[in-house]
């Protein structure tokens, strides 16, 4: 059974090598310039998060809050989800964001066991400010890198 798993893999890896998947030049510079262009923006955008007194994961946390879950409120279960983290890390975050006054929880009126969440005023001004100056710096660096990238990809895929 091993041998015949092991001689399976030697198969499959042979039969990509023959099928032209190599990689070019081309396409290691392109996702090196991608993934430099994604750290670029998340320090930009941590950056921009510290100047209004938040963490990053504070900030993605607000972010998560409004724009993630649709339809409806959104949870603590939603916001672990958003983040990648698990439920009881969500729970210490959103108990953080109340305390700073950005976050109010809402009890379900259809199911008292669940607590929806919903930004404050404050949060709202906060998330804002902090959306505005991503997008802008989205648009005026990120934007066009971006799409010069994409469009290598979309060469060296040959579609």
């Amino acid at each position: 059974m091993v041998q015949a798993k092991k001689a399976q893999r030697s198969k499959v890896a042979t039969s990509a090598r023959r099928s032209g998947d190599a990689m070019r030049d081309a396409d290691y510079a392109a996702l090196a310039q991608f993934r430099y262009q994604i750290r670029s923006f998340l320090a930009f955008s941590e950056a921009a998060a510290a100047e209004q007194g938040l963490t990053p994961t504070q900030h993605q946390a607000l972010l998560g809050i409004k724009g993630f879950v649709r339809p409806g409120p959104a949870t603590v279960g939603d916001v672990a989800r958003f983040l990648l983290v698990r439920h009881h890390s969500a729970v210490e975050l959103i108990n953080r964001l109340a305390k700073l006054g950005l976050v109010d929880r809402v009890a379900d009126p259809e199911d008292a066991r669940r607590v929806h969440l919903k930004l404050t005023k404050k949060g709202e001004q906060k998330l804002q400010a902090l959306s505005r100056k991503n997008l802008e710096e989205l648009r005026r660096a990120a934007s066009p890198a971006l799409s010069r990238l994409l469009k290598s990809f979309r060469a060296s895929s040959g579609a």
